[in-house]
Parts: C-alpha cells; sequence; structure tokens
C-alpha cells in the first residue's frame, strides 16, 4: 500500500464532505479573525470540532467508544495520520513521521482497563503516545455509520447504484447508518463480481473467500466493512443477491446458507483489515477539506502498516 498524502491548503470537492457548516468567512474556527488567504496551524480541539462535523460521536453504536482516548486540547496539530489499528507498529510510524494526532477506526481500549502500565501492549501503547506528544482519536461505528463512511467507500468502490443503509442510524440522517445495499449497474456473473471485490482490496495474506454459484447472476448487492455476520437479517430483507462483509465465523455463514432462498444471498468473505483500509484515503480527503475551508495548515497522511494479523495462508493444489 502507498502513502497517501493529502495537500489540505487547496483541495477540490470530495464526496463525504462536511455535514455540517463552514467557518464564516474572514474567521478561523474558533471565530477569530483570519487575514484572507493565510493559513494557521489547528490545536487539538479545533482539530475534534472538525472530526465532529464529519464523523459526530453521536452516531457510534451505544457498546462502541469512540472520540478522544489521548491528547491535550490545547496542542497544536500539523501532521495527522489515519491508520485501522492502532498497534504498536502503526503508533511508531505515527511518532516517526512527526504527527501529533494519530486517527484510527478501531478503539485501542475498548473494554474496561484497571492498568495502562508498560507491562502489557495496550499500555505500552499508552506510554509511547503520551511520551511522544501524540494524540490518539478513535472514529469507529460513527465512521461506519456516516454519509462517505466505511460501507459507503465500499459500495462506490464497487460501483454500487442508490445504495442506502442496511440499518439505519437512530441518532442520524435517513442515509446513515451501518452496512448499504445497492445495485450494479448490470448483472454479473458471482465469480466476476468476486473477482472485483478481490480487485480492490489492500493485497492480504487471506484474500476472498466466496460462498455460492461462481456462475450464478448477481445485481443487488450488500455490503458491511468489518464484521457483518450480525446483519444477515437485515441482508435477506434487502433481497442481496450477494453480502460482501468481513469475519465470517462458520456457524453464522453455514446457518446463513442453510436459511438461503434459492442460494442467495451468495457470501463474500474478506479480510476485515482490508475491507475498512479503503475508507482511509476518503476520510484523510474529507478532514483535509474541512480543515482548509477553515484555514489550517496540516499534513494529511495514511499509514502504510499492513495491520491484517495473517502473514501467509496455505490452500490446497
Amino acid at each position: 500500500m502507498e502513502p497517501v498524502d493529502t495537500d489540505v491548503t487547496g483541495p477540490e470537492n470530495h464526496d463525504g464532505g462536511p455535514r455540517g457548516g463552514e467557518a464564516p468567512s474572514g474567521k478561523d474556527a474558533s471565530g477569530n479573525d483570519a487575514a484572507a488567504g493565510q493559513t494557521q496551524v489547528p490545536t487539538l480541539g479545533e482539530m475534534l470540532l472538525a472530526v465532529e462535523e464529519l464523523w459526530p460521536e453521536s452516531l457510534a453504536e451505544n457498546w462502541d467508544e469512540v472520540g478522544l482516548v489521548a491528547g491535550h486540547p490545547s496542542a497544536p496539530v500539523t501532521r495527522v495520520m489515519f491508520a485501522v489499528d492502532p498497534t504498536l507498529e502503526v503508533i511508531e510510524e505515527a511518532v516517526e513521521w512527526g504527527a501529533e494526532l494519530l486517527i484510527t477506526h478501531h478503539p485501542l481500549l475498548l473494554r474496561g482497563v484497571t492498568s495502562v502500565a508498560a507491562t502489557t501492549p495496550k499500555g505500552r501503547a499508552v506510554h509511547r503516545l503520551i511520551e511522544s506528544g501524540t494524540a490518539l482519536l478513535t472514529v469507529h461505528t460513527n465512521g461506519d455509520s456516516a454519509v462517505g463512511g466505511v460501507s459507503d467507500v465500499l459500495a462506490d468502490a464497487l460501483g454500487l447504484q442508490d445504495a442506502a443503509p442496511l440499518t439505519v442510524a437512530a441518532n442520524g440522517l435517513p442515509e446513515e447508518g451501518i452496512g448499504r445495499v445497492g445495485d450494479l449497474p448490470e448483472a454479473m456473473s458471482l465469480g466476476d463480481f468476486a473477482a472485483r471485490v478481490f480487485g480492490i482490496l489492500p493485497s492480504v495474506a487471506g484474500g476472498v473467500r466466496v460462498s455460492g454459484d461462481k456462475d450464478g447472476l448477481v445485481r443487488r448487492i450488500a455490503v458491511c466493512g468489518g464484521a457483518g455476520d450480525s446483519l444477515f437479517n437485515e441482508v435477506r430483507a434487502s433481497n442481496a443477491d450477494v453480502y460482501v462483509t468481513a469475519d465470517l465465523r462458520h456457524h453464522p455463514a453455514s446457518e446463513a446458507r442453510e436459511a438461503a432462498h434459492n442460494g442467495r444471498p451468495y457470501l463474500i468473505d474478506v479480510s476485515h483489515f482490508a475491507s475498512e483500509w479503503l475508507w482511509l484515503p476518503a476520510a484523510a480527503a474529507a478532514l483535509g477539506n474541512v480543515l482548509a475551508d477553515q484555514g489550517h495548515d496540516v499534513e494529511i497522511q495514511v499509514s502504510t502498516t499492513n495491520s491484517d494479523p495473517w502473514d501467509f495462508i496455505l490452500t490446497p493444489g
């Protein structure tokens, strides 16, 4: 994967742009006077406002933990890195590049902890972040649900039209929610569509697994970036021909095949990491647009670390 640098001093319009309004003309995000054409370095607190505009915390699922994990709101931010996972390797990459803010899709501390001592991997991560002055921000299920979020980007990359959420967000717009379902411009075979899925994703050891008739025609497609085996009822209700998601376990996949009507929905199982990595360049560009509109000068880059946990795979033949 190549690094993605986002020039936030003059980006063009990009899908998944800001939900809310822009800063008043001649004002920065804090309402301070700003000379025309002059860029300013934002604080972490101002960065949080920009992120909230794109991916509101109110869109997060009630079990999720999103938002600021480490960092002082008054600290200046000149470089931001996006990544899927807050692993030690990713954190080290961000520190070495000089990022003052690391935005990850997955939380570092999803479940309660009683210690962040540097005797554990998570403790070492917290210590490295604080000691290096690198803030950590989590955009998880709010990034899944929002317009221009993980599943929207996946649907766009696959060429789906009129995509709509599989489940509508409780606290969002009608077009926001978990998963997406839409239609291809023309029907194609499951085998050809699986090849399209494989072609758009980053290269990882697990590849793409497919359940269904290779020559069967598909047009209506359901997708969910990340683990989506909790959405089978919604997928069936959407009349999708095939469901693309990650982390399909044996029993849910087997039961979905048993419950299928005329073999549908077919299943395509992809890497959790790969399905969500697609969102990072789009997210970086969207944040760059908001910051540029507010007169802020920030470098934004996507991590080049492959944090998929698998290194190689053996297959028959």
